[in-house]
């Protein structure tokens, strides 16, 4: 493709749609200042703030890729959108988690599970869950396995995995959607729980 900073949103949509990567990273380096600002604005917390980031643009892919993208003139507006319902729905699971009052004199706040140590059941729970995922992880393609460790073992943005593997933030995205679709799939096939 030609040089994608002339088109409009639209047609890098369209672009992005038909197979072309360097449409979407158009799209990202256009709108991702405006759209990072707007989350942190409201969230006030630049870890969780890249968290809604990622996830908005990942929402963004993956809508585009399944032809439900229909906003026509309006791609500013629909990110926008998304991002806003992600820190709706991140607040409200903030607001479910802490939900209990202490006015409650029949609960006794202070006596919940994640706040009392590990009994020893757990602590091996938690150890052959941890066991079972570096198994799962073994069985994922090498460029899955290796945004995945990239991201969750050493923290790094998805900025960061790009740079360092040499790729777009959309190819580094896509890549850990797949490898999370693959654990839930391998790990359903296996018939292996990871919760406690």
């Amino acid at each position: 493709m030609a040089n994608t900073t002339t088109l409009t949103d639209e047609q890098l949509v369209k672009a992005y749609a038909q197979g072309s990567n360097e449409a979407f990273d158009t799209l990202l380096k256009r709108h991702q200042d405006r759209i990072f600002n707007y989350i942190l604005r409201i969230i006030k917390n630049e870890d969780i703030a890249n968290d809604i980031f990622q996830e908005t643009f990942v929402k963004a892919i993956q809508t585009i890729r399944n032809g439900r993208y229909t906003e026509n003139g309006k791609f500013p507006a629909w990110i926008s959108r998304i991002a806003h319902n992600l820190i709706i729905d991140y607040y409200r699971q903030e607001k479910s988690e802490n939900l209990q009052s202490a006015d409650l004199t029949d609960i006794d706040v202070l006596n919940r599970k994640e706040l009392c140590e590990q009994t020893i059941e757990d602590i091996m729970v938690t150890d052959q869950i941890k066991a079972d995922v570096k198994l799962l992880i073994e069985e994922l393609p090498e460029l899955q396995r290796q945004v995945l460790r990239m991201r969750y073992y050493q923290n790094l943005s998805f900025k960061e995995i790009a740079e360092i593997t040499g790729v777009s933030i959309n190819t580094a995205l896509g890549r850990m959607r797949y490898a999370i679709l693959n654990l839930r799939r391998i790990a359903h096939e296996k018939d292996i729980v990871l919760t406690l």
